[in-house]
């Protein structure tokens, strides 16, 4: 099983499957990552 988790706030995004224990960062779309990105 894996897990996506957003690297600015550590939301857990999705789940998938996989044969090792996986953790994959991506960005969400939540209020805060966007207001976070407008900054920048």
């Amino acid at each position: 099983m894996g897990i996506l988790i957003c690297h600015t706030c550590h939301a857990t995004i999705d789940h998938f499957e996989s044969e090792k224990v996986t953790f994959l960062y991506t960005k969400c779309e939540c209020q805060h990552c966007s207001q976070q990105d407008e900054e920048k």
